[in-house]
């Protein structure tokens, strides 16, 4: 029997509204990367402006300036196009907003007035601003900057460790733009805080071409320029700040001596009381900051972000919020402006009143995923020994029968995945709009757990966390919903090293992704810019040279079947290009099919957003060739 005209008209709408719905869950590397993150919130001193960046890979991932009306919900972006700008700080009075801009060329302090205007340059450095304050009393700024005289990096020879390369602390005058440089030559300063309008406290080394952790606490005279120390906290450590009546400072810092600074010291400036105030709460701290005479923190649980207040002399007290919290501020009466995002929620801004009610502020997102995410649960697994490990499973929506795999690896080590819409969540839900299963751990060495669980991996990358992720893999499998035959792995930095791991100890893997990791741990160490972290894990090359080689990929190359796409910027300092090269030199060598591909005028993390389509774009047909997974 011939269906009715309506009945036709229906179907016919029901298969348009259906294919439209197919064609929206397969996203493409463009929609996925088409989000926005914010951070470094300032709350204007009455409470009335909100003053944040914004991140977009759309824009290249180039930081900007937005102002915020928290009554109204207005929002001016103020940062002309193509620039990049960061750093806003309301003056002490609130009637001028300061920030670093480049929209001059190199990047120096700007001013603009709080009311509305234009925005003019404080600063004229030639070689640019890298970091500023203003003074308590809001009269003038501290800023660090090289002295006019260093070369630039495209001027002749590049002397290593040239002294004339570090950053000088500078102090200009609002009124007169008087400059004058601080301090005595042969400091590296790292960080700096006013203690008050004469003084101003420093994280520095007298030994700036030791590549290890001796950083210490400087008082430096404003009226002379005299410098001493004042204290030494535990090594390393970070985000120095200073109680508003300028008599206690503050510091990340560990009990462990590394790998990183998770616990929070406090302590009085030139006194010997620094303590762990943090360690009721076993967690890594992300940020805090003063209010009063409470201190705000947020700590990372899991894949969570909490937020807390410690009032003098008591335990850590919970501030129940119902997303995982980003940067916050919190205004003069109590107000709390958090970003706020979980697995289901992309970023946005929320204003928590003093009642506790809270309330939306932006509405930043404009991509096509928001609202369509692939469901991700949470779940626990044994490893080995018997260790608790968490990881996160991402499901495609709707889909049926036995499904292909990706295991997707954190970087750090000690970084861990979280509840948000981040670049690697991008790379997972892109896989999962098109069929795949996600699997995202967080195995031992990762931050957000215990400090034993982040010191776990010592000397050991590649031993317990890769069974870790083994364990978290064969937990979702027994379930019954993976295809065993079709797995594929992939991650960046320490998620392309666990990648490049993972191919040389088993062949389960049908497709590999190996993003900026490391290859050869000796030669990476040699080459790196920053080896100190290493040197915690593993000693040195010289001294442990059995070490290195039991932590290195290349050790086992010879076992890899995995065919592997390799990617890295050509700039990468932090795992130079050369790891990468490495591998797809040995791969080629043995007859692994293999591609590598490096994007020019890009570090660590390519930023430009063509790249990342581009990459997205690559990873995504490699998967699908491999894991027969192609549509």
């Amino acid at each position: 029997m011939k269906p009715s005209l309506a009945l036709r008209v229906f179907l016919a709408l029901m298969l348009t509204i259906l294919s439209g719905a197919s064609a929206l869950a397969a996203f493409t590397p463009a929609q996925v990367l088409n989000y926005t993150r914010a951070g470094d919130l300032h709350v204007s001193p009455d409470g009335k402006k909100l003053a944040y960046i914004v991140l977009s890979y759309p824009q290249d991932w180039k930081p900007r300036v937005r102002i915020l009306d928290i009554a109204t919900g207005k929002t001016d972006e103020i940062t002309p196009k193509g620039k990049s700008e960061r750093s806003p700080q309301w003056s002490p009075g609130g009637k001028t907003l300061a920030f670093l801009s480049n929209r001059g060329g190199h990047t120096q302090v700007w001013l603009m007035p709080a009311a509305g205007g234009a925005a003019a340059a404080l600063t004229a450095c030639k070689n640019g601003v890298s970091d500023f304050h203003w003074s308590p009393d809001g009269t003038s700024i501290a800023y660090l900057a090289k002295d006019d005289a260093a070369p630039s990096e495209d001027e002749g020879p590049q002397i290593a460790d040239d002294e004339r390369e570090l950053d000088r602390l500078w102090t200009i005058d609002i009124a007169t733009k008087k400059v004058a440089r601080l301090g005595e030559t042969g400091y590296r300063i790292d960080e700096f805080q006013w203690q008050n309008p004469s003084r101003i406290l420093v994280a520095a080394t007298a030994r700036p071409r030791v590549e290890e952790h001796t950083d210490a606490i400087y008082s430096v005279s404003v009226p002379d320029g005299a410098i001493a120390k004042t204290s030494q906290p535990p090594l390393p450590f970070e985000d120095l700040m200073v109680s508003p009546d300028g008599k206690q400072f503050a510091v990340q810092a560990t009990r462990a001596k590394g790998p990183q600074p998770r616990d929070l010291f406090v302590g009085t400036i030139g006194g010997s009381d620094l303590r762990d105030v943090s360690q009721p709460v076993d967690r890594a701290v992300v940020q805090m900051l003063w209010h009063g005479n409470i201190i705000f923190m947020s700590v990372q649980d899991g894949f969570y972000t909490r937020l807390y207040k410690l009032s003098q002399g008591a335990k850590p007290e919970e501030i129940k919020l119902p997303l995982s919290v980003g940067a916050f501020d919190v205004a003069q009466d109590g107000a709390i402006a958090f970003v706020g995002e979980d697995f289901n929620h992309l970023q946005e801004i929320y204003l928590r009143a003093p009642d506790g009610a809270i309330r939306q502020l932006t509405h930043m997102q404009a991509v096509p995923v928001a609202g369509h995410l692939a469901p991700t649960t949470l779940f626990h697994t044994k490893s080995f020994d018997g260790t608790d490990i968490e990881a996160a499973l991402v499901n495609p929506a709707h889909a049926q029968g036995k499904l292909p795999l990706v295991l997707l690896v954190h970087g750090g080590p000690s970084s861990r995945f979280t509840a948000g819409y981040y670049w690697e969540t991008a790379w997972a839900q892109m896989l999962a709009s098109h069929g795949y299963q996600v699997l995202m751990v967080n195995p031992r060495g990762s931050n957000g757990y215990s400090e034993d669980f982040m010191k776990a991996n010592r000397g050991d990358w590649g031993g317990g966390d890769y069974k870790d992720l083994m364990a978290a893999l064969d937990a979702v499998i027994a379930k019954g919903k993976t295809d065993p035959n079709r797995l594929g792995i992939g991650g960046w930095s320490y998620g392309g090293e666990m990648t490049m791991w993972a191919i040389t100890q088993s062949n389960r893997f049908k497709a590999a992704v190996a993003g900026a990791g490391v290859y050869d741990q000796q030669a990476e160490f040699e080459t790196e810019e920053a080896p100190q972290g290493d040197e915690w894990y593993f000693g040195t090359p010289w001294e442990h040279p059995d070490v290195f080689a039991r932590n290195s990929p290349a050790t086992y190359i010879a076992k890899a079947k995995t065919p592997t796409l390799i990617f890295d910027g050509e700039d990468d300092a932090a795992n130079p290009t050369g790891q990468s090269k490495g591998l797809y030199r040995a791969l080629k060598h043995m007859g692994v099919e293999t591609r590598m591909v490096l994007y020019p005028n890009e570090g660590h993390s390519p930023r430009k957003g063509s790249y990342n389509v581009d990459m997205f774009q690559r990873l995504l047909d490699w998967y699908d060739r491999h894991l027969g997974n192609a549509r």
